[in-house]
């Protein structure tokens, strides 16, 4: 009876909205809690490994952090593009006037934190890490609110995601821009004629889903050496495939309905695990309080919230779009600050940003504790918020 009873409450876990969430922070707690442990060594060891094979014209040898970082997150990229399609096809966003609010919110958002990362490092060694500040986490800010579940308007799900992924996309472009050091456009070319191809197969109505997913593989192998980030081929090919309006499966559906527990389970939290197996030292703490700090933590806490929530209001006063359904402002602000999780890809960045391993280290440190911040923060803001509302 007890096992039964086990075995329910497991599928339970599992069906439920949180579950998912909850497993991504017990993840990162086990991180860092391994990581400044007597094993974090064999663990940073472990991940540093290179696996794969290479050749003089074929090169697939990486570690296993980094096929975790570019492969296993491009399916992610894939299943956050799969429903942000269906939703601008037959949902929250299939209007050009509700599409375009997490559109502007993004550049909003973005745009306020570099100018406020810049300001703080005026003329300092650590300038060029004003993108740091820029980027939501889909995944860490995905997780947080949909730990409120029905205590917030579900639209608001959507909109985070819609402003999260466009978030990215634009943080990717200013990765290519102004911090890769070489790209490869022979590469791009060749990703782009597969994606070209991916929706000619759409428009002539082939509805196996393989057929797009597999030159989605090879496309991931064209934009990974073209010196952008490989994340965004899962994107292009969630664009390239076929949903309808009407209530029957499209393909599109049917890859979604497939990925969203392999994603939530168990993509999500390895990286997330990755990620966060961050050593700790005290000579990182200084950073936080270092310009470089005060302009991270003051750019995704202040910055992203003050952006975003600014940007909407113009939008909707000026009529070019309308909050989420079931929404208000209050609602948006908390959206906000939630918006200020730029966990991965301001790690990325700051990776790419400074050659001085301290500055990488307390920009990571920095990046952690203000991303905490920001989902501490928006999480019991919406929580009270909604208490207020019952």
């Amino acid at each position: 009876m007890s096992k039964l009873i086990n075995l329910r409450t497991f599928k339970e876990f599992f069906e439920s909205s949180t579950g998912g969430g909850i497993l991504l922070f017990v993840c990162v707690i086990l991180a860092l809690i391994i990581a400044n442990s007597p094993a974090g060594d064999s663990l940073l060891a472990f991940l540093a490994t290179k696996i794969g094979f290479e050749n003089q014209s074929i090169h697939l040898n990486y570690t296993i952090k980094q096929w975790i970082d570019d492969g296993l997150m491009a399916i992610f990229f894939l299943l956050v593009g799969l429903e942000i399609k269906r939703e601008l096809v037959e949902g929250e966003l299939a209007s050009p006037k509700k599409a375009a609010l997490p559109i502007f919110a993004a550049f909003g958002g973005a745009l306020l934190p570099a100018a406020i990362y810049a300001i703080f490092n005026y003329n300092t060694e650590t300038h060029h890490g004003w993108g740091i500040p820029m980027a939501t986490d889909i995944a860490f800010a995905l997780a947080v609110i949909s730990l409120l579940d029905k205590r917030v308007p579900a639209s608001l799900k959507v909109f985070l995601a819609a402003l999260a992924i466009v978030d990215d996309l634009l943080a990717i472009i200013v990765i290519a821009i102004f911090y890769s050091s070489e790209l490869h456009y022979t590469y791009l070319l060749y990703a782009g004629g597969i994606f070209a191809f991916q929706i000619v197969l759409n428009k002539l109505g082939v509805k196996n889903i393989l057929a797009y997913v597999i030159p989605g593989v090879f496309m991931w192998y064209f934009i990974h050496h073209s010196g952008i980030h490989a994340t965004i081929a899962g994107v292009l090919t969630a664009m390239s495939l076929p949903t309808t309006t009407d209530d029957k499966q499209s393909p599109l559906e049917k890859l979604e309905h497939i990925l969203a527990k392999p994603v939530n389970f168990i993509i999500i939290p390895i990286f997330a695990f990755v990620n966060t197996a961050i050593v700790l030292n005290t000579d990182m703490i200084g950073g936080l309080t270092s310009s470089m700090g005060l302009g991270i933590i003051t750019g995704l806490i202040i910055g992203k919230s003050a952006g975003i929530l600014f940007t909407c209001w113009l939008c909707v006063k000026s009529g070019i779009s309308s909050l989420p359904e079931g929404a208000g402002w209050k609602h948006m602000f908390g959206v906000g600050l939630l918006g200020g999780i730029g966990f991965t890809m301001s790690i990325f960045v700051a990776m790419l940003s400074f050659s001085d391993a301290q500055h990488i280290e307390e920009a990571k440190l920095t990046i952690l504790v203000a991303s905490c911040l920001a989902g501490l923060f928006g999480y019991f803001y919406l929580l009270s918020l909604s208490k207020k509302n019952n």
